[in-house]
């Protein structure tokens, strides 16, 4: 009897225990749907740290949303705004490529007065003056014509494999004399290499001013200065062309021939640059 009771007891005080740590344990009960969105409304009320000291701040306004920098394209657009910030008239503005062919993202459109380039703007240009799609064209074009007057005879007759040949060192030529000219140089002697289109005045004057800008350009200060980065430009990009042609066009007669050309159909480009507006208004009905 006496272990029973003992038994009855022990199981008892488990029992109790076991009700007691039950209800330390049992989670309080949720909240209804209505107290939920009461809550959340109440806290999307509450003004943030960040709100108040805005509200508490005197004279403290709305900061406008900065602008965007422009794209890198626009950079690389003739530019066409004159002195007073107005667009100059459609038929004196440089296109970005002429006929679709021929680059012209060094041109400035006549009375147009941008700032002076910077080095990444001339970096720029420069890139798109070697790599445009144009470019590819033209050096395709300047490539046929040197083959078929066997400007460099070494590299081989005529067809296709001498094509090629004339073709993979004109577009380094090109592109060599773009970096230097348009970029290095320029960066380091602060000259503006761009050509600004003259667009009005007799026709050999205009003719004259094109051609003469391979000798003169402007310096960042607007001051008409000797091409240095034209003509040392082009005389280094011959250098460089040494490692790549056949010892025959290694001479100094064949290298100062070379710089002769590329002199000239520098001065040759900016002409025709000058008159295109004209003859694309004029004599093509269209705008250039």
């Amino acid at each position: 009897m006496k272990f029973a009771a003992r038994l009855a007891a022990h199981f008892a005080l488990a029992s109790l225990f076991t009700l007691v740590m039950a209800g330390q344990t049992t989670p309080s009960p949720s909240p209804s749907a209505p107290e939920q969105a009461a809550s959340q409304e109440q806290t999307a009320q509450q003004p943030s740290d960040k709100d108040k000291k805005d509200q508490n701040t005197p004279g403290a306004v709305d900061q406008p949303t900065p602008r965007p920098e422009p794209a890198i394209e626009e950079e690389h657009i003739p530019p066409k705004l004159n002195a007073a910030g107005e667009t100059v008239p459609v038929s004196k503005q440089q296109p970005k490529r002429i006929l679709g062919l021929m680059p012209n993202f060094r041109a400035v459109s006549a009375g147009a007065l941008p700032p002076p380039p910077t080095p990444r703007q001339s970096f720029m240009i420069a890139t798109r003056n070697s790599f445009d799609y144009s470019s590819f064209v033209f050096v395709g074009v300047t490539s046929g014509l040197a083959e078929l007057s066997e400007a460099h005879p070494s590299l081989g007759e005529n067809g296709l494999p001498a094509f090629g040949q004339y073709y993979w060192r004109g577009l380094l030529d090109k592109t060599i004399g773009n970096y230097m000219v348009i970029f290095a140089l320029p960066s380091i002697l602060h000259q503006d290499e761009r050509y600004y289109a003259k667009g009005e005045g007799p026709f050999l004057t205009r003719g004259v001013y094109a051609a003469t800008r391979i000798l003169i350009t402007p310096d960042y200060h607007g001051h008409n200065t000797f091409n240095a980065s034209e003509v040392f430009g082009r005389a280094l990009g011959q250098g460089i062309s040494t490692s790549y042609y056949p010892k025959a066009d290694r001479t100094a007669g064949a290298l100062a021939v070379k710089f002769g050309w590329a002199m000239g159909r520098d001065a040759l480009t900016n002409v025709f640059r000058e008159y295109w507006p004209d003859i694309a208004v004029h004599v093509l009905h269209r705008h250039p």
